[in-house]
């Protein structure tokens, strides 16, 4: 088959794909980020990288040969529920979800898959339920990864439901320490922008909810636990000094342990440093995930006949 995958990102629909041994003959990536694509090309590199979403006009796509899969997460920076202004789908990245329809409803494959974010405002769900023409999946990768992500999968490849529970926790995952939650917060790109002062790691991580972090042992926890309650409780992130060293030896999860988040091979990242490594795998799937919606694609079973869209009512 031919596929072609929209903000490809480090191709973790590829991964998916070659995990369950489909014979993909073309895989076109169209992606920006040179990190993304340097880590794709280091790992695929028959990859044809065919670039900007923006840039690819008719003459372009008519190149192609007839693609029967596309692939896409559209950018969700103005839907995601962290943004304190969302524009949702008229925001300059998301609406980039637009180009994703006018390419799907040219190339018009036998099966599409569409991913973004779980927690998205109602109104632009339905935009997006209405243009694709089938209701999303709702499953949060804990399922199947140590890590939280919950997401929405529009896909007219029949799934049989939620993935099946593995026990898969985020300690197991650890190459060393002890971490006092069952699965990680969800990897995000800005992860790839880590704070440095130990105290303000910890804060952030115990205050707020953000970050994960992984700690020597039990009782170090319990020892920055008891410490913090004690002297910063009441107080904001700007307000803390800390002498003590008490927090000494938290950290944050080694590139190894965030491949594993994301249920990405071991090593895949490798051509990256680790803050580049966090960012692309913040911006990508969990691959465990998406192995569990395409894998019925060889049985050739569709779920709906996707509508003809007219772009030019948006």
């Amino acid at each position: 088959m031919n596929v072609l995958s929209l903000f490809d990102g480090m191709s973790c629909g590829q991964i998916a794909l070659d995990e369950l041994n489909i014979d993909v003959k073309n895989y076109y990536a169209s992606e920006i980020n040179k990190y993304a694509i340097k880590v794709t090309q280091h790992n695929y590199p028959n990859t044809k990288q065919i670039g900007d979403i923006k840039k690819l006009t008719k003459e372009k796509l008519d190149k192609l040969p007839k693609i029967d899969l596309i692939i896409g997460g559209s950018p969700c920076k103005d839907l995601s529920i962290a943004m304190k202004n969302r524009k949702g789908l008229r925001g300059p990245k998301s609406s980039l979800f637009f180009e994703y329809i006018r390419i799907l409803e040219y190339i018009n494959p036998k099966y599409f898959l569409l991913e973004n974010v779980g927690r998205i405002r109602q109104s632009d769900k339905d935009v997006i339920t209405h243009f694709l023409g089938v209701e999303p999946i709702k499953i949060n990768s804990k399922l199947v990864a140590p890590a939280l992500r919950g997401r929405l999968y529009w896909t007219n490849i029949e799934v049989d439901g939620k993935p099946k529970k593995v026990e898969n926790n985020l300690s197991a995952n650890l190459d060393k320490g002890y971490t006092d939650r069952k699965k990680s917060r969800a990897i995000l790109a800005s992860d790839s922008r880590p704070l440095r002062t130990p105290v303000k790691m910890f804060h952030r991580y115990y205050n707020t909810g953000f970050t994960t972090l992984i700690f020597k042992n039990k009782q170090h926890y319990l020892d920055c636990v008891e410490h913090y309650d004690t002297n910063y409780s009441d107080k904001s992130a700007r307000e803390i000094e800390c002498n003590s060293d008490i927090y000494d030896g938290v950290r944050y999860l080694n590139q190894r342990e965030l491949e594993r988040m994301q249920t990405v091979p071991e090593g895949y990242t490798d051509i990256l440093t680790r803050n580049q490594a966090a960012k692309v795998l913040g911006n990508g799937w969990t691959v465990g995930v998406i192995k569990h919606i395409v894998k019925r694609i060889s049985k050739k079973k569709i779920v709906a006949e996707k509508k003809t869209l007219n772009i030019s009512k948006i």
